[in-house]
């Protein structure tokens, strides 16, 4: 079976223009032009897409999508047992989602009484599924297993008290951090005191602090390039200035590890 643009957006359920899109991009070349000038797709084609809008779905960005299809490696049977896994895995976390609402409502109607830890049942697992998916293979392969299980398990147990405060930690890191960039000097007040209040929020995380840990995870928020993004999204070069002040921070503090 062939498609047309607006047949195979009208089957998948995207926009013609997202087709037109990825192959400007060169995610998803047409197998050919007819003799009208149209866009046909095949069976090929087709396949291609249920892909990448697999990985779209579990948030993967277009460009690693990219290369995740374009390698001599990629295994198609491979990639959608692994598919299928992180959709039962997302289900899982929906369905205690939900049950985490049934549990609120019930509690509000007088019904049922829920404790600090069961409001966040779901919320903590998702966000432990998403660290995860995107940077687990890296943060493993750097900490190990072990290392990775007990911080997932410490975000798990902790109270609502907990959790909120290092939420808000989160928040005045990148405040603060913004602030400390325009000094220019990650020596500067403002930058070891964004370099500290890092090592309280890492604290709520980590089962075990050591500045040598610190000093390597600054260097990967370098590194990788996902990070940098992430604290670059105001001032480029605030992931080079972050890291700089935390390698400043650990040679210089004599923190209990």
């Amino acid at each position: 079976m062939e498609y047309t643009v607006k047949k195979l957006a009208t089957l998948a359920g995207v926009s013609a223009r997202t087709l037109r899109y990825y192959d400007e991009i060169g995610i998803l070349k047409p197998a050919r032009i007819n003799s009208s000038g149209y866009r046909i797709y095949g069976h090929d084609e087709v396949n291609k897409l249920q892909q990448i809008m697999f990985y779209r779905e579990l948030g993967i960005d277009l460009d690693s999508i990219q290369q995740i299809l374009s390698s001599p490696s990629f295994d198609q049977t491979a990639a959608l047992e692994e598919h299928l896994e992180n959709l039962l895995s997302k289900r899982a976390q929906l369905n205690v989602l939900i049950e985490n609402v049934r549990k609120t409502i019930a509690t509000k109607e007088g019904r049922l009484t829920m404790s600090d830890k069961e409001k966040f049942e779901g919320f903590k697992d998702q966000l432990i599924e998403e660290n995860e998916q995107k940077y687990g293979e890296e943060i493993r392969s750097k900490y190990g297993n072990a290392t990775v299980d007990k911080s997932n398990n410490k975000l798990k147990n902790m109270s609502e008290y907990q959790y909120s405060q290092a939420e808000q930690l989160g928040t005045d890191i990148l405040s603060i951090l913004n602030e400390a960039f325009k000094t220019g000097d990650p020596e500067s007040e403002l930058a070891q005191k964004t370099a500290d209040l890092h090592r309280q929020w890492l604290s709520f995380y980590w089962d075990h602090y050591t500045k040598e840990a610190h000093a390597g995870l600054a260097q990967m928020y370098v590194e990788d390039e996902r990070f940098t993004a992430f604290y670059d999204k105001e001032n480029k070069g605030t992931a080079e200035f972050l890291r700089d002040a935390i390698l400043i921070y650990t040679r210089q503090n004599k923190a209990e590890e």
